[in-house]
């Protein structure tokens, strides 16, 4: 028999440090051929050009489509990632598609393998957050067959969703497996690699909020304020490129000539692992600060609505887009508790999720969607 071709769509630094480790393991097996799909901010320059650490990571089948429009609006970024998407996937016929997360990619390759009559599978489905993202992520989910939750919550609400409970395998967030795999760097090496001096930072991350677009230019203006009157060190890290980042980027500019700060487009997956690892607190509002920052112990600052609806630990600080109640968040940020937490997983999503692909399960899944009522009717 010959092995199953397998697309996996990323389009963020943030969603392929998610879905790496799960090609790597098809990389090694027999039964399995994993092609990527590459769009979305990795080839876009002004956000660091990531291509370059998808193929840094020497696998077989690397395709790029420059999903980019004149005007950064998510409804023509999805058309043309469909496009693209539907072109490559006739192509090469692939057995199963995997998507992640939230973005208008996942949306792309679920609305392209369902309508092809191509398995999709979801990674990290069922979870809520708030926002526009929360809306794909569940209509990623009714569009995909198969689903792959972090935990056992994200299961009973795709569950709730109507979705069979024999599609959901529980796996865990893979980027757990990377957070404490032993292939990270040392602080030693990301410091000198990054020519950041500082011997105490910490990590800043800002997205924009799409449903409060309005608000963006404003809000941008106040974190970084807030920012500079902390008199902290911090490791800025750009936006993700959705509708508001340009105003985040412009806030930013005022920062290059602070020596408290230094700023960067992105940064390699397992090396902001490691600057977070060794930072004494994040701040912003991205997912890494309600997630991965309470796997390491390290507080964070949670700012504005954007993971309003996340699991929330006592590490974690909610704080409105006020100049004040961020500095005071700040000035505090040493009486948090801190608390690691094991809520996505235990390290072994990879392991887990190639042994769902050779059971027989997977592939009699019908491609033909079911809803299942709660009362089991």
């Amino acid at each position: 028999m010959s092995s199953r071709k397998i697309v996996f769509l990323t389009g963020t630094r943030a969603d392929f440090g998610k879905i790496k480790g799960l090609i790597a393991i098809l990389e090694e097996a027999k039964a399995f051929e994993p092609y990527i799909f590459v769009t979305g901010m990795h080839l876009m320059e002004a956000y660091g050009y990531t291509l370059l650490e998808v193929e840094r990571c020497g696998f077989k089948h690397i395709h790029t489509f420059s999903n980019h429009t004149h005007e950064t609006t998510m409804d023509l970024t999805l058309a043309k990632t469909i496009e693209g998407f539907s072109e490559y996937v006739k192509a090469i016929q692939p057995d199963l598609i995997v998507v992640h997360g939230d973005r208008v990619e996942a949306l792309a390759g679920a609305i392209v393998g369902s309508l092809n009559n191509i398995l999709v599978a979801h990674i990290e489905g069922g979870e809520i957050s708030g926002t526009i993202d929360e809306l794909i992520r569940h209509s990623v989910s009714k569009l995909s067959h198969i689903h792959y939750t972090s935990n056992d919550e994200a299961k009973n609400r795709l569950i709730q969703m109507g979705e069979l409970p024999e599609s959901i395998h529980t796996i865990g967030s893979p980027d757990i497996d990377v957070m404490f795999s032993d292939s990270l760097p040392s602080i030693e090496e990301v410091k000198s690699y990054y020519e950041i001096p500082f011997d105490d930072y910490a990590v800043a991350m800002y997205h924009p909020v799409t449903t409060e677009v309005d608000h963006v230019k404003d809000d941008a203006k106040k974190f970084v304020k807030a920012l500079k009157d902390s008199m902290k060190n911090y490791v800025v890290i750009f936006p993700n490129n959705d509708l508001g980042s340009q105003f985040i980027i412009e806030a930013y500019a005022s920062l290059k000539e602070n020596g408290s700060f230094r700023i960067f487009p992105s940064i390699r997956f397992e090396y902001f692992l490691t600057l977070l690892k060794h930072s004494q607190f994040m701040i912003g509002n991205s997912s890494a600060g309600v997630r991965e920052a309470p796997y390491y112990g390290i507080p964070s600052i949670d700012i504005g609505t954007r993971q309003r609806n996340r699991v929330k630990v006592p590490s974690v600080i909610n704080c409105d887009c006020i100049v004040d109640n961020i500095v005071n968040a700040i000035h505090n940020i040493d009486e948090v508790q801190s608390e690691k937490m094991q809520i996505f997983g235990f390290g072994d999503s990879a392991s887990l999720f190639l042994k769902s692909l050779k059971s027989g399960a997977v592939w009699s899944i019908d491609h033909q969607k079911q809803f299942k009522d709660i009362d089991g009717s």
